[in-house]
């Protein structure tokens, strides 16, 4: 029994698999963060242009 515990403790296999999980999390949390403030800027933008274009061409949509 002291032996098989001996060579649990040494055993590494599964710390690289930790070390992928928390990688690949923090490349999704990456991700979820980049796609949150593109989405928020691209809505802005098209809004600004539409805005520019309505009140440029002299035409009043009210």
């Amino acid at each position: 029994m002291i032996k098989f515990l001996k060579n649990f403790r040494k055993d590494e296999a599964g710390a690289v698999t930790v070390d992928w999980v928390v990688l690949t999390a923090a490349v999704v949390g990456l991700a979820i963060a980049a796609y949150s403030t593109i989405q928020s800027n691209a809505t802005d933008l098209v809004g600004r242009a539409g805005t520019g274009m309505l009140t440029g061409s002299g035409v009043s949509y009210d």
